[in-house]
């Protein structure tokens, strides 16, 4: 049994969703299908929501154009017996939404809470319309089965409780392929609608996997599968035919937008494989991610890169401690709630570096001013300062450490051709080589490094 996810853009047209009626209707044996908003609807309804909250009274013209666009994909898609139904299932949908964005208007607030309900209208009405486009499909409510906790405020999936309802409402083996919304969940104490927020769709297509130990997971997208670097920057870049999970994570989290990394973990740990393809050409092998990199080839797998990043930097004797200097810095940082992207040492004697987003760069220095006040007055900590306009390349594959000297063949391929490299991360992880240079040098950066890795 398989589970598959189609994300906006494969829901978005009746010419995509036609693709998608071809591939689940070709499948040998009933599956269970997770889809995700019509594309551009999930921004479209945070911003009708924003709107009303000023008081704008256009949410009434946007519901509208909303409705136009569901029911224009079902005149054209549902079959006929079942279409009357669809549009009354959808329309008291809208209806509810409406009333939502009424209220929002008349008092002028939007709480979360208030938001979170709008959005879920996305996947409710895109997975009701999809069941009944398909030949032999039924519809499964995602907030029946889909359960939340709160994690440092934040909504987290309540694991086990939602891995048990997963299997009440999907009882095997399926008789029927069952179609659901991805993204949105209840609150398991409160009731309240909640959505698994950034990749949720993905998420809750992983969940479903992982609980009723799926065959696989297939992620229908608009690409082909992961890229040996970003072919809008890269014209030779080519498809990466087979990895694994590992390298797939670190390709996402240094900037390859394919998956979101945490969709990965509940597969991850049942083994389960996952295939990337394309749903405006099936016809493609995509890219299968897999438990191990034993059969894969020793190739470089690929590159990406993380733009908008500072270099926030701890000077000092201090420095020379490297074990009091890493562990004091992280754990401050993860405190805060603030993510590393890496760490280097350009002179282990003097300096330690830190790899942060823009958006976190300010509030590093304050936290690491902090932690560091008392080595700031006695002298052994001389000053924490930002360097800007970054970007992070990341050069990826298991084991990359095996590959003798390909951190300093790297580095010396881009100082060759003028490119000053202000770090490298070489050995401190097993899959990735990091290098940061100025953002201005991002994409010959990354041609230099993919022709150096790939000929």
């Amino acid at each position: 049994m398989k589970v598959l996810k189609f994300g906006g853009t494969s829901v978005g047209t009746v010419g995509s969703l036609s693709n998608l009626k071809s591939i689940v209707d070709s499948l040998e044996e009933p599956a269970v299908v997770v889809v995700s908003a019509l594309g551009g609807l999930t921004d479209r309804l945070i911003a009708t929501a924003r709107a009303a909250s000023e008081g704008d009274s256009s949410f009434r013209s946007s519901v509208a154009e909303m409705a136009t666009r569901h029911f224009d994909i079902i005149d054209a898609l549902v079959p006929q017996s079942r279409r009357e139904a669809v549009r009354e299932v959808i329309a008291e949908l809208l209806a509810g939404l409406e009333d939502i964005y009424t209220g929002v208007a008349l008092i002028r607030e939007l709480s979360e809470k208030t938001l979170s309900r709008i959005v879920s209208f996305g996947e409710r009405m895109s997975s009701v319309i999809v069941a009944e486009i398909l030949d032999n499909a039924e519809h499964r409510d995602s907030l029946t089965f889909m359960r939340t906790e709160k994690w440092f405020n934040r909504d987290i999936a309540a694991r086990q409780l939602t891995d048990d309802l997963i299997r009440e409402a999907f009882p095997l083996p399926l008789t029927r392929t069952v179609v659901t919304g991805g993204f949105i969940s209840l609150d398991k104490d409160t009731g309240e609608i909640t959505n698994l927020g950034r990749g949720g769709s993905d998420y809750t297509a992983a969940l479903i996997a992982a609980a009723l130990d799926a065959d696989s997971l297939e992620i229908w997208t608009d690409v082909d599968g992961f890229m040996t670097a970003d072919p809008r920057v890269i014209r030779d870049a080519r498809v990466i035919e087979s990895m694994s999970f590992i390298e797939s994570m670190e390709l996402c989290s240094f900037g390859a937008k394919v998956i979101y990394p945490p969709t990965i973990y509940p597969v991850f740990h049942k083994n389960i494989p996952i295939r990337i393809l394309n749903t405006f050409n099936p016809s493609a092998p995509g890219t299968l991610i897999t438990d191990s990199s034993e059969n894969l080839s020793s190739d470089v797998r690929g590159v990406s890169s993380v733009k908008n990043t500072c270099m926030v930097s701890v000077s000092g004797s201090l420095t020379s401690n490297v074990a009091q200097i890493n562990s004091r810095s992280y754990n401050a940082m993860a405190r805060n709630g603030v993510s590393i992207f890496l760490v280097a040492q350009p002179n282990a004697a003097t300096s330690f570096s830190m790899a942060v987003s823009e958006l976190d760069a300010d509030r590093a220095v304050e936290i690491l001013s902090r932690e560091f006040a008392p080595e700031l007055q006695n002298g052994e900590v001389t000053g924490v300062s930002i360097e800007r306009d970054l970007s992070v390349i990341a050069v990826v594959r298991e084991s990359i450490k095996e590959i003798r000297g390909l951190g300093a063949r790297l580095v010396n391929t881009l100082q060759r051709e003028g490119i000053a490299v202000k770090a490298v991360s070489d050995g401190a992880s097993e899959s990735t080589i990091a290098i940061i240079t100025s953002a201005s040098d991002t994409d010959r950066s990354l041609c230099l490094i993919h022709t150096a890795c790939f000929g």
